[in-house]
């Protein structure tokens, strides 16, 4: 097997970005565990330019989004990453603190694979992070369709 890949976390928040990290090394997960504070250094991230130029790991095994961001936020991200081949079967996952069915529809017809809502309760949002990155932390590989 190869090179654990990471997982990409977009959060400009820093107590969700922290509980989010959190929740990933409490439940063991392997994956490297990158951190950029919103949509534009996600792409930036995703596209090795930027602070991220010339990067030499390979893509990520998963990207997690949080909805609402500065400059770009997860929704536009998640469609500039579905217009584009080489992301089209990327792993995403939307964090919100809406419930709004507008923009869980948005997500998922721009191709989101799950949209987690933030949990009030911090012990529910730690479970429900670690599901996501034993889910698709570990994976090698993303199906094809």
């Amino acid at each position: 097997m190869g090179q654990i890949r990471s997982i990409l976390l977009a959060e400009d928040t820093a107590t969700d970005a922290e509980m989010t990290i959190g929740a990933l090394q409490g439940a063991h997960i392997a994956n490297p565990i990158v951190h950029v504070n919103d949509g534009v250094e996600a792409l930036d991230y995703l596209h090795r330019s930027g602070r991220f130029d010339g990067r030499d790991d390979g893509d990520p095994a998963l990207v997690l989004l949080d909805l609402h961001m500065p400059r770009m936020d997860g929704l536009q991200v998640l469609r500039a990453l579905r217009a584009e081949n080489d992301f089209r079967e990327l792993p995403i996952v939307i964090f919100s603190s809406s419930r709004d069915e507008i923009e869980l529809a948005r997500s998922g017809g721009l191709g989101a694979n799950a949209y987690v809502v933030k949990p009030a309760d911090s012990h529910q949002y730690f479970d429900a992070v670690a599901n996501i990155g034993r889910f698709w932390g570990t994976l090698d590989e993303t199906p094809k369709a």
